[in-house]
């Protein structure tokens, strides 16, 4: 699983100008089930998402792709970590620890 932090770092109207296509990029990785959660910092200066997958280069590459990322306004930190404890609900997400 992946944790990903975008930070902002263009003022905020260059934001809203992509925010439509951005919202249409995580649907689309919602819809594909790597995105499981996604939303706004509290202050609004970036977001985080929350995704699933095995390949780090992958998830790379997904980020690449966000409309934010080609028009410039934000800029991503990525943290793999592995689930071992998991609320009954995202239970199908949780993961042992390799050997």
């Amino acid at each position: 699983m992946f944790v990903l932090e975008l930070t902002y770092i263009a003022p905020i109207e260059r934001i809203d100008a992509a925010l439509a296509e951005h919202v249409a990029w995580l649907d689309a990785h919602y819809a594909s089930g790597v995105f499981i959660a996604s939303g706004r910092k509290v202050p609004r200066d970036g977001g985080v998402i929350l995704a699933v997958g095995e390949d780090r280069a992958k998830i790379e590459e997904i980020t690449r792709s966000d409309p934010f990322s080609v028009a410039g306004v934000c800029e991503y930190s990525i943290t793999e970590f592995i689930p071992t404890k998991t609320a009954p609900a995202m239970e199908s997400y949780r993961q042992e620890l390799p050997s």
